[in-house]
């Protein structure tokens, strides 16, 4: 008998029974999950850009933002160019492309990938999926997963477990109400933060939009 349970076979089935198969599976699903976050370039430069040129360019890459009246009537919106575009201007500054002057040389301050990571998310800066998406792989997934099925790291810890974002039945504005203003306030889980308090209305709608698209069809 002992030896039976110290076979291969029998540790296996034994694992199964107690489920521990199964917290290992999701341990090592949500593992990957975190190494493909880390692995895109997208969701690494929009860190960069909210730390370093949203200030200038806004959240949108539109031009709208606090420092704008600083520069008068200059246009800061960010032209559709190419990647190798981004790279050389973030790189050596507006002067560098014959430019505006007050685009600054980032190259001492940002790594070889920080400038290829930015001018990744810049290329999708102005699509309100993208920059939702962003938001989301950066701020959500711990409870709600890279996918938004309710599997994120810490979806072990709460009960009732987060929610399933690709079976929800919620519209846009019961979505922008409980990222805004959190669980409590909406009679659902008080463990849903009051994300109002550190995403700006802008980000919020972003994912909103985002969150459109990870929904299936039920």
């Amino acid at each position: 008998m002992l030896h039976w349970c110290c076979s291969r076979f029998g540790i296996a089935f034994l694992l199964t029974m107690f489920g521990f198969v199964n917290v290992a599976e999701a341990a090592r699903e949500r593992r990957q999950d975190v190494e493909e976050i880390r692995a895109q370039p997208l969701i690494r430069g929009a860190v960069v850009f909210k730390s370093y040129c949203v200030m200038c360019h806004g959240e949108a890459g539109d031009g709208v933002a606090r420092a704008t009246k600083l520069y008068g009537q200059m246009n800061l919106v960010i032209m559709e160019r190419s990647s190798e575009f981004y790279e050389k201007i973030i790189r050596v500054g507006g002067l560098g492309v014959g430019l505006s002057k007050f685009m600054p040389a980032w190259k001492d301050e940002l790594t070889d990938e920080q400038i290829k990571d930015v001018a990744v998310y810049l290329s999708a800066v102005g699509s309100p999926e993208k920059r939702g998406e962003a938001v989301f792989k950066t701020n959500c997934i711990l409870c709600h997963g890279i996918k938004g099925n309710g599997k994120g790291r810490a979806a072990v810890l709460y009960d009732p477990p987060p929610a399933d974002l690709t079976r929800s039945d919620k519209n846009d504005d019961y979505k922008r109400l409980i990222i805004t203003m959190g669980g409590k306030a909406m009679g659902r889980s008080e463990v849903m933060p009051v994300w109002g308090k550190q995403l700006t209305v802008q980000e919020i709608d972003d994912v909103v939009v985002y969150l459109r698209t990870i929904v299936m069809d039920l």
